[in-house]
């Protein structure tokens, strides 16, 4: 699921061989972390302040800037999609520099700082140009700077052995914290609580920002009991005294203004090389193909809050409709993993990607042809005990519910195997550089969701006659794109892959 975004899981060293199996070695993976240090457990923590305070900021953000800032539906979801996701995107390419120059604990500090300040802002002010140019960018500054450095800290606070646990561990917090803010987002909105601080009253939907500013706050004394130069080796935890030496630190903001300069220059020369690479183009079109994909998981955020409101009241619950592509990957990575790991990555993504343009096709169809679906045990138990409402149960819902269910089988099919299809089409000696390209498909998907304003206000704007099934057609069309294109130009992209079958 993901930005964040669905993080990539680094390559994993060699682990000795024998080590038990069976259930035996099941529960040995996680007794592994008995002696962890405790670094790893508060980033574990961390991941968690981190990611809900992020995707609670996300699913407010474009019925913020229209509700409470007065932007049209078009505007809105320009900003989002080509202004403000983008640039966290391009940030991001440049934090994981910053933390090797700067460190972890001072890149954390770095970026709660920022982020607590960002969301300051755009909790008291609803003057447009001041809670974009204060706000909404700072915040995605602040935002980059943590996915790195929380990949980069599960990797040094776990030993080789509790490695491929802890990534685990980590991709499943990030879902438990959609989950969370999902929960957190309908709470909020449907109490709708009248609150009044020194004469400012916040709307819902600064409340929720509220919300994540709390996160934020908290992330402070979590970070402070992060020991600076803690390390896991396979010997056992270590304190390098030259990390903790003040007088061997180089100067933090010039530290920082270094590193972006060279990551700058590294990342034209990477550019320069790989443009003369066929390899590089191959890649590049695969990752257009999928940025059609993450588009549609985008809209989650950008899109179907506004859609479900408007269809299906203020207070409908948008948030828990959401998070169930996040209990479904919770639930299917390991073992749709497990049952295709013999199988070509190229085709385990073609697969998913017709599961997830089918799931959204769902949305597409007549409302009333699951008007009995949701009167029936189904469309009766999301509605009234996943959901919580009362009366009828609009087909919506159903419908809704079985779109996320179907996408989300999709996505466990495609997700964690586009980036080792990025490994495999790499020459050999440049899978980290190709690898670095793996953010590609979120800013194409970020660019294409910002289209996602202009679908509203013609389809399902907030006055006026609706046709939603036509947006949703739309939609489905475009997830269409990426299983179709992959292939009809499969004999260009497609490489063999070692050891799997075709």
């Amino acid at each position: 699921m993901g930005q964040i975004i669905k993080e990539v899981i680094p390559s994993e060293e060699t682990v000795p061989a024998g080590v038990a199996t069976g259930l035996r070695g099941f529960i040995a993976k996680f007794t592994v972390l008995k002696g962890a240090q405790r670094e790893l457990w508060l980033t574990f923590l961390i991941k968690f302040l981190i990611y809900t305070a992020y995707s609670v900021t996300n699913k407010t953000m474009v019925l913020w800037l229209s509700k409470d800032l007065g932007f049209s539906d078009q505007a809105a979801g320009a900003l989002v999609g080509w202004v403000w996701a983008p640039a966290m995107t391009i940030f991001t390419l440049l934090a994981g520099s910053i933390t090797d120059a700067v460190g972890l604990r001072r890149t954390f500090f770095l970026g709660v700082a920022i982020c607590t300040v960002a969301r300051s802002v755009m909790v008291v002010t609803t003057i447009p140009s001041l809670a974009l140019a204060c706000g909404v960018l700072p915040l995605a500054v602040g935002e980059a700077l943590g996915t790195p450095v929380l990949l980069a800290a599960t990797r040094r606070y776990s030993t080789v052995a509790q490695r491929s646990i802890s990534f685990s561990i980590i991709y499943m917090i990030m879902n438990v914290g959609y989950i969370a803010a999902g929960w957190i987002f309908d709470y909020i909105r449907q109490f709708n609580f009248h609150v009044s601080f020194f004469g400012l009253q916040p709307s819902s939907y600064q409340q929720l920002f509220m919300v994540s500013l709390v996160f934020e706050i908290v992330l402070f004394p979590v970070i402070y009991f992060l020991r600076r130069g803690a390390e896991a080796t396979n010997g056992g935890p270590v304190i390098d005294q030259v990390s903790r030496s003040r007088g061997a630190a180089v100067s933090f903001f010039g530290g920082i203004w270094e590193t972006v300069r060279q990551s700058a220059i590294a990342a034209a020369q990477l550019f320069r090389r790989l443009i003369g690479q066929s390899g590089f183009y191959r890649l590049l079109l695969f990752f257009v193909f999928i940025g059609f994909l993450k588009a549609i998981f985008l809209q989650m955020d950008y899109v179907f809050p506004k859609f479900g409101i408007r269809e299906l009241g203020a207070n409908a619950p948008v948030g828990k409709l959401s998070a169930i592509n996040a209990i479904v990957i919770i639930l299917l990575v390991p073992i749709v993993g497990a049952m295709t790991q013999k199988f070509a990555a190229y085709r385990m993504v073609v697969i998913g990607g017709v599961i997830c343009a089918a799931g959204v096709f769902i949305m597409a169809l007549p409302t009333e042809w699951f008007v009995s679906a949701a009167n029936g045990v189904f469309g009766q138990w999301l509605g009234h005990a996943y959901l919580g409402l009362q009366g009828s149960i609009h087909p919506y819902y159903v419908m809704s519910a079985l779109y996320l269910i179907v996408f989300s089988i999709g996505e466990a099919f495609y997700s964690p195997r586009v980036y080792e299809y990025a490994a495999a089409i790499a020459p050999p000696g440049q899978e980290a550089s190709y690898a670095s390209l793996a953010y590609l498909p979120f800013l194409v998907g970020k660019l294409l969701v910002g289209t996602g304003g202009w679908l509203l206000a013609a389809f399902v704007p907030e006055q006026g006659p609706r046709h939603p099934g036509k947006m949703w057609l739309i939609f489905a069309f475009a997830a269409s794109v990426a299983p179709i294109g992959l292939i009809l130009f499969r004999r260009y992209i497609r490489v063999p892959e070692a050891g799997r079958q075709e």
